[in-house]
């Protein structure tokens, strides 16, 4: 248990939230071609909960299995079957915490939606079995495909992904469930990604576009694969240079806040994607513009029934515009309002700071460029 004591230093210090995804093959044999039969051995696992608990170790949660159920990859587990042993998991986790202060949640099942397979897993867990209900998305394809880069562009292609995240929530409200939706990971282009298109500005389109897309349908947390490491780390495994989409988590992680508003973009072009939130920890709302077309600029006015303007005297508001380094797309190298984000010598992350304007100007959005706007001075009703 060395390793995980040294782990467990490096959180504390780090103050990460650690999700542990558990062994869910342990025990099983072959029933067919693709399906793993037989009860889930819990002995290992259960030891390692034991010793994890009488250390002290704060573990935000349990997770059973990687990619075992819904659309598996390579070996699949009956979805009645996960339910048995995602039970028994809740009950070694209630044991073993009956007198911890905190109780970590429990994640399931890890992998690739199939609404078939998860609503019969769904309906065969009681509805306090598990706190969360886990998905992942590489929606995109391999990294080795040459056709990223447009897939991520096609705004069609960006909204295929919409109704896994609907059906999904559908599943949970027919069910009558308190179980949440996370995104347990995803890296958008499975098998570590593609170098200069994963690691690079144009990728912040997906990304932020998911955050969107995903917020909107009510989940509550989603998972980047990955922090470090292959072609779709937040950080360069060289340098430990943030790549561009660390710098549109952070913006998205200060500026947007959990209270979701129904943002639709109305133009000549469908290449404007839209979100909007109420404001985090900050008065009105915070927008995220993205515009995928290579070559045209949009002008965007805010227009709105129910949203009002508390000061309409003097009244600005904070734009953040983002664009790649040389304008190329590919780029590692990320630029906030004309400057390039690039950590200092001591490894600080620069300030992020806005320009101010007038809010009655319209939003300038450049081609293939990402907008943050957050306007103090709007008011919407879903924001008080």
């Amino acid at each position: 248990m060395a390793r995980w004591d040294e782990l467990n230093a490096f959180f504390q210090k780090s103050g990460a939230k650690v999700v542990f995804g558990m062994n869910a093959l342990n025990g099983r044999e072959p029933d067919g071609k693709s399906y793993m039969g037989g009860n889930w051995d819990m002995t290992n696992a259960a030891s390692f909960i034991e010793y994890t608990v009488s250390k002290g170790y704060d573990i935000h949660g349990w997770e059973l299995g990687n990619e075992l159920g819904g659309k598996a990859v390579g070996t699949l587990i009956a979805a009645d079957q996960y339910a048995k042993d995602v039970t028994f998991l809740k009950w070694v986790v209630e044991d073993t915490y009956e007198d911890s202060p905190s109780k970590p949640l429990l994640l399931a099942p890890g992998s690739f939606f199939d609404k078939d397979w998860f609503s019969e897993f769904i309906t065969k867990t009681s509805p306090d079995t598990v706190s969360v209900v886990s998905h992942h998305i590489y929606n995109l394809g391999a990294g080795v495909e040459t056709g990223l880069v447009k897939r991520i562009l096609n705004p069609s292609y960006l909204d295929g992904v919409a109704r896994q995240f609907s059906d999904l929530q559908e599943l949970l409200k027919t069910a009558g469930s308190s179980v949440v939706a996370w995104v347990g990971e995803a890296g958008g282009a499975y098998n570590s990604g593609h170098h200069l298109v994963t690691d690079a500005f144009v990728f912040s389109f997906w990304y932020l576009d998911q955050l969107g897309m995903s917020a909107k349908y009510n989940t509550k947390t989603y998972c980047r694969q990955s922090f470090i490491g292959g072609n779709y780390d937040l950080l360069n495994t060289t340098t430990f240079q943030p790549n561009p989409d660390y710098y549109s988590a952070l913006l998205w992680h200060r500026l947007m806040g959990t209270k979701v508003l129904d943002a639709k973009f109305s133009g000549t072009t469908n290449l404007i994607r839209a979100y909007a939130h109420c404001a985090k920890n900050s008065s009105g709302i915070s927008l995220l513009l993205m515009n995928l077309h290579g070559n045209a600029r949009n002008d965007v006015s805010l227009t709105s029934e129910e949203l009002l303007v508390v000061d309409a005297s003097g009244v600005t508001r904070e734009e953040y515009h983002l664009l790649p380094e040389g304008g190329d797309i590919h780029s590692q190298v990320m630029l906030l309002n004309g400057r390039a984000l690039t950590t200092d010598a001591d490894g600080n992350i620069p300030r992020m700071e806005p320009i101010i304007v007038h809010a009655a100007q319209p939003i300038a959005i450049a081609p293939l460029s990402i907008v943050f706007a957050h306007m103090p001075n709007y008011y919407a009703p879903a924001c008080s």
